[in-house]
């Protein structure tokens, strides 16, 4: 069974790109308070930083990943849901498999 591609109306792709820019913004400002908060670093590693270890950078990496994945999808599904509640449509529909 195939996978069904959510479609966005194309009224609704300015707010959807408006929205993305903010959440990684957002998610940005989460990771840097969040390393900090754990590791006690102003700033997280970098991959090519030959002074970090393989666990600190793999570390750094799945934390900023899943923050990231966890703001956009809040951020998505609350743009989501204040257009539905302001005009009474949801913004995405299910595609069919033909795209």
């Amino acid at each position: 069974m195939a996978k069904k591609k959510l479609k966005l109306p194309l009224a609704y792709r300015p707010v959807g790109l408006v929205l993305g820019w903010a959440g990684g913004a957002l998610a940005g400002l989460a990771f840097r308070a969040t390393w900090k908060a754990v590791r006690h670093e102003d700033e997280a590693p970098e991959p090519l930083d030959e002074n970090r270890g393989w666990g600190e950078i793999l570390l750094a990496a799945a934390v900023q990943g899943a923050l990231f994945a966890v703001v956009r999808s809040a951020v998505d599904r609350a743009g989501a849901t204040a257009v539905e509640r302001s005009i009474g449509v949801w913004p995405a529909k299910v595609g069919d498999d033909h795209d």
